[in-house]
């Protein structure tokens, strides 16, 4: 069967922030493969960042290595990442509790000739997120794991509520705190243009979805230069935590 290209730009920038003394998020892509992945360490400065870094390196491991479907291979390798960042900590008494979130993306190198769509996938745990910018409307692809944002879908809670709560940096789902995790996987189809965005929290917590769209708009000609201004405009407002963002553009 005739086979047809997919494009992809892409950038990434990951920032410590104007308070924190270490980046505990982590970054990675293996571009051939069209795969890209963030991380948000928790669990102390040394055992968030090891956990960052070692999920985003088990993941694109195991990832590359295939498997039947894109959907499979995302939860697959988000499950091995979170048994060995798991076991690694029990190990290491010090390291206990460590973890980390993740979102990645899963672009196919080529579709059927006649394709008019790029069948995508994502899967995320925790807070990290991804986004998708559409013909000018940017639109939140992955729904939180965390206690302040579940209240938010029950209906206890507003997001004005959410975002003044002392309890908005806790997380119910991460990889590495307990021995089996479940990534939430979505499958959707990518058009001509789209630009997707992985970010961790120090982004979100900084900039509001308005915001990270006009940046978007503003600088999307050049991914790299959207990617250091989103980074800059999350600093800029406080940089109360590392930011690390990743663009990616798909088209024919």
């Amino acid at each position: 069967m005739a086979k047809r290209k997919v494009q992809m730009e892409w950038a990434m920038q990951t920032h410590v922030g104007l308070v924190r003394r270490s980046n505990q998020d982590a970054v990675g892509a293996e571009v051939e493969r069209g795969l890209f992945v963030v991380c948000d360490g928790m669990g102390g400065a040394a055992g968030g960042e090891l956990a960052a870094h070692m999920a985003v390196q088990i993941f694109l491991r195991e990832a590359y290595r295939g498997g039947p479907d894109a959907g499979s291979i995302l939860a697959h390798a988000v499950a091995v990442a979170n048994r060995e960042v798991y076991a690694y900590a029990q190990e290491n008494p010090r390291l206990r509790g460590m973890g980390t979130t993740l979102a990645a993306l899963s672009v196919p190198t080529t579709v059927g000739a006649r394709a008019k769509a790029i069948p995508l996938a994502i899967a995320h745990v925790g807070d990290s997120r991804c986004y998708r910018l559409r013909s000018g409307k940017l639109d939140l692809l992955t729904d939180d794991h965390s206690l302040v944002a579940e209240q938010i879908r029950q209906g206890e809670m507003t997001a004005e509520e959410a975002e003044a709560s002392p309890l908005r940096h806790v997380i119910t789902r991460a990889v590495g705190t307990v021995p089996e995790v479940e990534a939430d996987l979505l499958r959707t189809e990518g058009l001509e243009g789209d630009l997707y965005l992985l970010a961790s929290d120090g982004l979100t917590r900084e900039l509001s979805e308005k915001e990270i769209a006009e940046l978007l708009q503003l600088h999307g000609s050049s991914l790299e230069t959207a990617a250091e201004k989103l980074v800059l405009g999350a600093n800029d407002a406080g940089g109360g935590d590392n930011t690390t963002v990743v663009l990616v553009r798909i088209g024919f």
